[in-house]
């Protein structure tokens, strides 16, 4: 576990307790395909961890994923080994219950014809789930996201993106379904937790990532202000649905104030990380402050942690939206609740200086003007598409920008201190323009 890269404690053995268990169903003999529950306590707050592992009395032939031979049985690495992740798409297209050492699991089909035939690979370069991809000639793709570290409460991932399709948009990939599972937790009043372990969608392949194609843009200079503005469109879109599909509420003094007290502890934790920002600090309390004076919008479902690498360039269909988890290091109750659909647009807004800031840190052309074109362009299309002016509500927009610029800071100080004027300059730029609104 130590190896993988969704184990958290790297380095430090894991001192695990096993919750629960359950096996899936395979027409393979001699092989068992057992899910374990694995709670660390190595360090801070507990971590449950989703295992999947494959026993085989007959050794696989060419494996990269054998975890250890236990008495007569070869073990692996459930999603390197083609028993499981048949097994995993069986359970989700059929429908199926499994239940073991204190724990079950049962899945569901929401949408879509899917061939349980499909050859499998795993998606490299993932940190904290692990995707499966299922191709077959003839046959649409699909892709399992197998969610490792498991909480307590509905995956926004799976709710949101189920919520959106079944709405009709065809701004989220489609889709197929998903697994929930019930384990034993001492933490929570009735001794039980309740959580997704999967979810099948349609997979896109061949597509890039907005990340990419923006990049792309600002190093050869191409302007981006229609991309940007359809991005504005699509993100307008999905809010909209997610408005009219789920709950929403109107958002109190009460409320206002709590944000706007997390946004002051945000500035201190920069400041104690970063403590040159002082010289901006009256100015950013301004911004919080004149946020709080301003009509905010309806609280509701939201993406939680936009940014350009979380849409996909879709040939004949534009930009689509994928991992609606939120932000991942935040306790899936946070994740679940109701928010300001600005925190979604202030991460866009963000992700355009992002583009132009790692340009200025490798050295290529300067691409400040391309990123403002860009910003400019994503809330003109928002605004048109929503129906809510975004330059009405600079002082809240802003606000939640000046936000997210204070978590980059103590992000890139503590892991990549060369990117931290990306952030700064941000921050520098939001509080002048507080100090000239005065």
């Amino acid at each position: 576990m130590t190896r993988q890269r969704w184990f958290a404690n790297k380095g430090v053995l894991p001192a695990l307790e096993e919750l629960g268990s359950f096996e899936f169903e395979t027409s393979e003999p001699g092989v068992a395909v057992v899910t374990h529950l694995l709670l660390d306590h190595t360090a801070g707050q507990p971590v449950l961890y989703q295992v999947p592992l494959t026993y085989r009395r007959v050794p696989l032939e060419r494996s990269v994923a054998l975890v250890g031979v236990l008495d007569d049985l070869h073990v692996y690495d459930g999603p390197h080994d083609a028993a499981y992740t048949a097994a995993l798409l069986d359970f989700i297209a059929h429908g199926r219950e499994a239940t073991g050492n204190g724990s079950w699991a049962i899945g569901k089909h929401t949408a879509g014809d899917v061939s349980t035939e499909l050859r499998s690979r795993v998606l490299t370069g993932e940190q904290s789930n692990t995707s499966i991809i299922y191709e077959a000639d003839g046959a649409p793709p699909v892709i399992c996201k197998v969610f490792r570290a498991l909480h307590n409460g509905e995956n926004p991932d799976v709710v949101l993106q189920t919520a959106l399709a079944g709405a009709g948009s065809e701004s989220v990939p489609q889709p197929i379904g998903h697994i929930t599972a019930e384990w034993s937790d001492s933490g929570e009043p009735s001794g039980r937790a309740i959580g997704h372990l999967a979810f099948a969608q349609e997979f896109l392949p061949g597509v890039e990532d907005a990340w990419r194609v923006a990049l792309r843009a600002a190093e050869s200079g191409v302007d981006f202000s229609r991309e940007a503005r359809e991005l504005g469109f699509a993100t307008a879109e999905v809010h909209a649905t997610l408005a009219v599909s789920m709950p929403t509420s109107p958002t109190e003094a009460a409320d206002v104030d709590a944000v706007v007290e997390q946004m002051h502890g945000r500035l201190a934790a920069a400041l104690n990380e970063v403590p040159a920002l002082a010289e901006f600090a009256p100015a950013l309390r301004d911004v919080f402050a004149a946020a709080a004076t301003v009509p905010w919008p309806a609280q509701q479902r939201i993406h939680g942690d936009l940014h350009l690498g979380q849409v996909l360039s879709v040939p004949g269909r534009g930009w689509v939206l994928v991992d609606f988890e939120g932000e991942p290091m935040r306790p899936m109750r946070e994740r679940s609740r109701l928010d300001n659909p600005m925190r979604d647009v202030a991460g866009m807004l963000r992700s355009f200086d992002y583009v132009a800031g790692t340009l200025a840190v490798s050295g290529g052309t300067p691409a400040g003007a391309w990123a403002a074109t860009a910003r400019d362009a994503f809330r003109e299309g928002y605004s048109d598409a929503s129906g809510h002016d975004l330059d009405a509500s600079r002082a809240l927009v802003d606000a939640f920008e000046v936000d997210k610029a204070l978590y980059e800071t103590v992000y890139e100080a503590r892991n990549r201190p060369s990117w931290l004027p990306i952030p700064v300059a941000a921050i520098e730029r939001l509080s002048k323009r507080s100090a000239t609104a005065e």
